[in-house]
C-alpha cells in the first residue's frame, strides 16, 4: 500500500472485511471518503446506530429494532412459517409480495465439513414454535446448494414427525432464460416440477 497515515491503512483494513471487498476496492472506498468529510460523519453515525438499535426478533430471529417484529407482531398467517438461511433472505422474499405468512431465520445452514451442526442453527427455536397448535404449514426457503438442500432434507424429518406439513420453494428455469443455456441439473429439476397448465 503507499505511504498512508496509520488511520487511513487501519480504515482500509476495516473496508476489506466485508464481503467481496478486496485491497483495491477498500483503498477506492477509503479515499472516496476522504474526499467528504460529512460522509465519514453519516456512515459513522449510521453504523453506531444499528449497532446499538438493531437486535435479533426473540420471535423469527430476523434483524429488528423492535421485538417483537413488525412481521412477527402483525397482522400475518401466522400458521404459515417461511424457513430461510439468512435475514437478507427475508427481503427477498418479501420483496416479492407473494408471501403473507410469518419467517423463522435459521442463521445458516448444515455443513459438516465447516464445522456446522443443528445445534449451530436456529432449528430448536424452529421446533418450539411448532409445538403449539396454529402452525398448518412450513415452507422451506433454504439456498438450492448443497449445503441448503442437506439442510431442507434434515428439517423435513424433524418437522413431518410433528405432524406439520412441509413445502419446498418451486425452482427451474428462471423467466427470460433461453433453455439452450440453462444447466442440465436446473433442467432436471423443472422437468420433475412441472404442473398441469
Amino acid at each position: 500500500m503507499l505511504h498512508t497515515s496509520k488511520s487511513l491503512t487501519r480504515l482500509v483494513g476495516e473496508l476489506k472485511k466485508l464481503p467481496g471487498i478486496g485491497e483495491k476496492s477498500a483503498t477506492r472506498l477509503a479515499f472516496h471518503l476522504l474526499r467528504s468529510p460529512a460522509n465519514i460523519t453519516a456512515l459513522a453515525e449510521s453504523l453506531l446506530e444499528v449497532g446499538s438499535r438493531v437486535r435479533l426478533c426473540s420471535v423469527c430471529f430476523s434483524f429488528t429494532e423492535d421485538d417483537p417484529c413488525e412481521i412477527c407482531s402483525g397482522t400475518r398467517d401466522d400458521s404459515i412459517i417461511c424457513v430461510v438461511e439468512e435475514p437478507q433472505d427475508v427481503l427477498a422474499i418479501e420483496r416479492s409480495g407473494a408471501f403473507r405468512g410469518t419467517y423463522h431465520v435459521l442463521h445458516g445452514v448444515l455443513s459438516p465439513l465447516s464445522g456446522v451442526t443443528p445445534d449451530d442453527l436456529r432449528i430448536p427455536e424452529l421446533l418450539k414454535r411448532l409445538s403449539g397448535e396454529g402452525v398448518r404449514e412450513v415452507v422451506i426457503a433454504t439456498n438450492f446448494s448443497v449445503e441448503g438442500e442437506a439442510t431442507a432434507i434434515y428439517l423435513t424429518g424433524l418437522i413431518r414427525d410433528r405432524g406439520v406439513r412441509v413445502t419446498r420453494l418451486a425452482h427451474g428455469i428462471p423467466i427470460g432464460s433461453d433453455l439452450e443455456y440453462v444447466d442440465a441439473a436446473t433442467m432436471q429439476r423443472a422437468l420433475q416440477g412441472r404442473s398441469e397448465m
